[in-house]
């Protein structure tokens, strides 16, 4: 589907870091939450999450989707946006740079852009809202598992995209090497 939405003019870079799930720099209606994980010998269990709780409120019993994807380190997937569709996203394995960009030009935080390092080290469960464009690239060594469940069932025609290099966008998917 081609790109129907105005982009911000952003300077390169990360955007916000959120560090905290109670960051004032979230993207206006970006949720985070952390999740438990539940050790012991044999391995360990997580919740992704309970409906309707938590982040998970509002989420229609009729057309809740819940998928999984697995991207190998190194892996960019981005950027892609909904118009009506909300995701919540549980990065299971591996780590995650998560890329957040607003696209809404009657949003208070139009094109702010926030990254999220989330996964195995930072067990946090992130609620997108329409209009925010989203993607990730996978920075552990191992590959990493998306848990996500999405409020509405695929359909191709909510979807945008736009290229992981989008000048306009300019995310910086480089080492920081900070």
């Amino acid at each position: 589907m081609a790109t129907e939405i105005e982009l911000p003019d952003c300077e390169k870079g990360l955007g916000d870091l959120v560090i905290h799930p109670d960051s004032s720099k979230l993207i206006d209606g970006v949720r985070v939450e952390p999740f438990h994980l539940f050790p012991d010998d044999r391995g360990w269990f997580l919740e992704i999450g309970r409906m309707p709780e938590g982040l998970l409120v509002g989420f229609p019993p009729g057309s809740t989707q819940v998928s999984a994807a697995l991207s190998y380190p190194g892996t960019i997937k981005a950027f892609h946006f909904h118009r009506r569709q909300t995701d919540y996203w549980a990065p299971a394995t591996g780590m995650f740079q998560i890329a957040l960009v607003d696209l809404r030009p009657d949003s208070e935080s139009f094109g702010a852009r926030n990254t999220i390092y989330a996964g195995a080290m930072r067990p946090w469960r992130i609620l997108i809202p329409p209009g925010v464009a989203h993607g990730y690239k996978i920075v552990s060594r191992e590959p990493g598992v998306l848990v996500y469940v999405t409020d509405r069932f695929y359909d191709p025609d909510d979807e945008g995209r736009i290229p992981f290099d989008d000048p306009r966008i300019n995310y910086d998917w480089e080492t920081q090497h900070k």
